[in-house]
């Protein structure tokens, strides 16, 4: 371990001592706290899966709210980044990630703020009598210990779990690997671009290191090409498309197969780091290099780019998380329990 990594690792662990001596409290909300996190810096297709978790929750009678910090959003929290109907904040303001959220999520609050439980305490005095909250999904929550939860659910992206196996800033894991003994559920993500020795053998890792955690295995699909203005046509229309790709995510490389899972010719990939900020020049420049092509992005990139201007025809290739069924019983029995 190099001395960046470690001193790294001094911080988290004394920051885990302060918790465990009590010299520094775990706070509780009034309701049940599932949080859904990663060991590594982005990648694992963590916010489709915050949404189809709060989706489910929504269809199986609860009342749910995203709790989230907002990240690179300049509004200061707790406030809500969305109310059930649609944002009320621009990605500016809150985040590329919670505006998706709120375009997605019909009648789920979404609330910002950097202390989790100030967030939660205001979403549930502040929140419309309609949706009086009954579960919070704490999303980006597994490093964020100073919230106690009643389910940690962990992605590990299948197709890169650990990266070179090193602590940031050395490679990407956040937390050395024996963390992972705090999920209660691990989830493979991306399952779908590893192979099945890979996932087997990942699989085995994990359970040698976790025994008590339940591991399942998802995959992230396209599920929709979506227009400027919200419409939404079937990703088969990308078939045999010459398209000009373009996007601003942890892990760019899971772009090229996913659009090339739908049959489109990806003739040029342009990636920029994550959540990063277009300017008009940045658009203007991949129009000029996309000349007789189809332009598409990813959701959480297009909900950036409603400020600017915008050829027509730009349009967002949609991924949706797809477990079995199995894990939602499992998140929900333990949270009935």
């Amino acid at each position: 371990m190099g001395p960046l990594s470690a001193v790294y690792r001094m911080v988290l662990s004394g920051r885990g001592l302060l918790y465990k001596t009590g010299l520094k409290k775990t706070r509780k909300l009034p309701v049940r706290v599932i949080s859904i996190g990663n060991l590594t810096l982005g990648g694992t297709g963590k916010t489709p899966a915050v949404i189809a978790l709060a989706q489910e929750a929504k269809k199986r009678g609860f009342n749910p709210c995203i709790l989230t910090r907002g990240y690179k959003g300049k509004a200061k929290g707790p406030c809500f980044a969305g109310m059930g109907e649609g944002p009320v904040l621009n990605a500016y303001e809150a985040g590329d990630e919670p505006v998706l959220m709120a375009e997605r999520l019909t009648g789920i609050p979404i609330v910002m703020g950097r202390n989790r439980y100030q967030s939660g305490m205001f979403a549930i005095n502040n929140v419309p009598a309609p949706l009086s909250i009954d579960m919070f999904i704490l999303d980006d929550g597994f490093q964020h210990i100073a919230l106690d939860r009643d389910t940690d659910v962990l992605l590990i992206n299948a197709s890169n779990p650990f990266g070179n196996g090193k602590l940031f800033p050395e490679g990407i894991l956040r937390e050395p690997m024996s963390a992972m003994r705090r999920g209660d559920i691990i989830v493979l993500s991306n399952s779908n671009l590893a192979g099945k020795e890979a996932i087997m053998s990942l699989t085995n890792e994990i359970k040698g290191l976790c025994p008590g955690s339940a591991v399942y295995r998802a995959s992230h699909m396209p599920t929709a090409v979506v227009s400027l203005t919200g419409e939404t046509e079937s990703p088969d229309i990308l078939s045999g498309a010459k398209v000009s790709a373009f996007s601003g995510i942890a892990n760019p490389d899971h772009f090229r197969p996913a659009l090339a899972s739908r049959g489109a010719d990806v003739v040029k990939l342009m990636s920029f780091r994550d959540h990063f900020h277009y300017h008009q020049r940045d658009i203007d420049k991949i129009v000029e290099n996309s000349a007789g092509l189809r332009i598409i992005t990813t959701e959480k990139d297009l909900v950036k780019l409603r400020e600017l201007e915008l050829p027509d025809d730009i349009s967002a290739l949609r991924i949706d998380f797809s477990i079995e069924k199995e894990f939602y019983d499992h998140v929900f029995n333990i949270m009935d329990v």
